[in-house]
């Protein structure tokens, strides 16, 4: 007999449990589990979701941990505390945004094929709720690895920042906490721009901060800025679109100012980091011509751009590393 450990169907049946996890968070049952503990029935009629259905969903929770059940009543554990949209270090955004981003990993296999997804639906063009989950999601995973970035580096040097596809503003906070002198532009869709300054507002921090709203595909960079970022941007480029952007960059950086790029950058054989792989799956999935880059491929394209100087700061395993170019 095959142990569980052993099994090699474990990795194949994992969607079930991600399946599972997803929908009980878009059906809000942690948030509101958050609130107290809950008969079936209670979060039946609070979700409008069928009873038999919704407690086999809840019973699986029981088994991942996220909720314990006794008596028929049903409670929030710690493990599953962070799926509450009410608990401080919440991953609900996170959550919510790969429950949007699953229809398009649904079509791998037609994309492996003709090496573009027939059935892609882009995040921007899915609708408010989408495009907000998404956002959230780049703050859920950058709000700590922002601050250790930001005192990873000597930001003295410089007067304004431009961060460019900025969101809701988590590396230009984490920039301005470190360096009081800084100010910054921050560079979104119009969109997204409200929940940039919502949460630049919070931390106290708008009177320093320039919000412009733009397409950097098709509008032009603000100038005026010495320090420009792209932060988890280059992935959803293809190369093309990345010369085309290191260009504008180029174009509006004050003299003696720099490019700094944070991204998965990936090992020659592009194997490593492992994140780094499994990211260019979900670009190749969820966008045009995204792709996750090598250093070589990073630098060639500022190079053609108009840069000159281009360094590999850091490397690491989780999108945390970094490329600083000057033109």
């Amino acid at each position: 007999m095959v142990s569980q450990r052993d099994d090699p169907l474990e990795d194949v049946r994992g969607f079930m449990k991600s399946r599972i996890l997803l929908s009980a968070a878009q059906l809000n049952v942690f948030t509101l589990l958050d609130d107290g503990p809950l008969t079936a029935e209670a979060l039946a009629r609070q979700t409008g979701c069928d009873l038999r259905a919704l407690t086999r969903l809840l019973d699986c929770l029981v088994t991942f941990g996220h909720v314990h059940k006794t008596e028929g009543i049903y409670r929030l554990t710690e493990k599953g505390a962070p799926f509450s949209a009410k608990h401080p270090e919440s991953v609900l955004p996170m959550v919510l945004h790969m429950a949007h981003i699953w229809h398009n990993w649904h079509h791998l296999t037609d994309t492996v094929r003709l090496g573009h997804n027939p059935q892609r639906r882009s995040i921007v063009h899915s609708g408010a709720d989408a495009l907000e989950a998404f956002i959230g999601a780049m703050h859920v995973v950058g709000r700590n690895l922002a601050q250790e970035i930001a005192a990873s580096l000597d930001l003295s040097p410089y007067k304004r920042l431009l961060d460019i596809g900025g969101a809701s503003g988590t590396y230009t906070i984490a920039f301005l906490q470190r360096q009081p002198s800084l100010e910054a532009v921050l560079y979104d869709l119009s969109d997204v721009i409200p929940m940039a300054r919502e949460r630049l507002q919070a931390h106290g921090l708008l009177s320093r901060v320039r919000l412009v709203a733009g397409d950097f595909y098709s509008d032009p960079l603000p100038p005026g800025c010495d320090l420009a970022l792209l932060s988890a941007i280059i992935h959803q480029n293809s190369p093309q679109e990345n010369v085309a952007l290191y260009r504008k960059i180029r174009d509006v950086l004050e003299p003696g100012g720099c490019l700094l790029i944070r991204d998965h950058i990936m090992e020659p054989d592009r194997t490593r980091p492992a994140a780094g792989a499994l990211f260019a799956i979900n670009m190749l999935v969820n966008t045009e011509g995204g792709d996750t880059y090598t250093f070589d491929e990073t630098q060639a394209a500022l190079m053609e751009a108009g840069f000159r100087k281009v360094e590999l700061l850091r490397t690491g395993d989780q999108m945390d590393c970094l490329v600083r170019a000057f033109p």
